[in-house]
């Protein structure tokens, strides 16, 4: 299985992001849409191979972040714990199998 194949694996179907809007393997790039939130999420391989992120962090909204937490851990993804900013959001990361660090929020 190849890095592109594991990122597709992971965003398209554990992620529930579906089938890629565009899928260019000879240009190191998967695009999924959104879900309406007027973006796509790209993800690139970089000459160098997949190289984890340390600038830019996609948080997406849930609707139970505890509860999200729970079903990546089911499917083999690694989170760390909600953590609440009381009166705020509830939030955890959680990491793409080449070491990118994602989020997820809801309500706190």
């Amino acid at each position: 299985m190849t890095d592109l194949d594991r990122a597709r694996e992971f965003y398209g179907n554990v992620l529930g992001f579906g089938r890629p809007v565009y899928d260019l393997p000879d240009a190191g790039w998967i695009e999924f849409s959104s879900g309406g939130a007027g973006g796509n999420v790209a993800v690139v391989l970089a000459e160098s191979g997949w190289v984890p992120s340390t600038g830019t962090t996609l948080v997406l909204d849930v609707e139970d972040c505890r509860a999200a937490v729970d079903e990546l851990r089911r499917r083999g993804v690694d989170c760390e714990d909600a953590q609440v900013f009381p009166g705020f959001v509830t939030y955890a990361s959680f990491y793409d199998p080449f070491g990118n660090r994602l989020q997820m929020c809801s309500p706190a």
